[in-house]
């Protein structure tokens, strides 16, 4: 059995992947621990219980997008996917995007993430279905900016941000996508 260059490579870069990741994820869990200690930081153990979670699932859904497809765009979408998913999420329960955490139309921030994660479903994570599920996403993502609009101009840009996010998961996986096309 002879292993190429190219798979050498792949192998590598998913390890890479991998380490960004997880280690981020320990970084990112650290950082409010290193707040409250040094900073005063007013978390309670049930913040930091909730932080973890939060971690664990994007951590563990990038991994398992990881695992779905060798392509490095295809990788790339998944990422960016869920890391959109997951700075909404945050934003949204710890200070809510439009106005307070406490605002019922908050909630259409997670209709967003829903209508990706059944599209990707829909797709069966194949890559062409994955660019028009996140396309889509992008497209509800934009329409929740003009509802933020009527509250606060800030949100616009915020929201436009998140849009951006699902944009460029929907460009990967369209090269991904393509990656797939056989030549004629």
């Amino acid at each position: 059995m002879t292993v190429t260059n190219e798979a050498l490579r792949d192998a590598r870069l998913t390890r890479w992947l991998r380490a960004v990741v997880w280690g981020g994820a320990a970084v990112a869990w650290l950082v409010p621990l290193a707040a409250r200690l040094f900073a005063g930081l007013p978390w309670t153990p049930f913040d930091f219980i909730v932080w973890a979670l939060m971690l664990l699932v994007a951590a563990g859904l990038a991994e398992a997008g990881l695992r779905l497809s060798g392509q490095l765009a295809y990788r790339a979408g998944m990422i960016v996917a869920v890391g959109t998913s997951f700075l909404i999420t945050w934003s949204n329960l710890a200070v809510g995007i439009i106005g307070n955490e406490n605002n019922p139309l908050n909630q259409i921030f997670f209709g967003v993430i829903a209508i990706a994660l059944v599209g990707a479903f829909v797709a069966r994570f194949r890559p062409k279905g994955m660019a028009v599920a996140m396309l889509v996403t992008a497209v509800a993502q934009f329409a929740t900016a003009f509802l933020a609009l009527a509250y606060e101009h800030i949100v616009f840009g915020i929201v436009g941000v998140f849009a951006l996010g699902w944009l460029l998961a929907a460009w990967l996986f369209r090269e991904a996508a393509r990656g797939e096309a056989v030549p004629a």
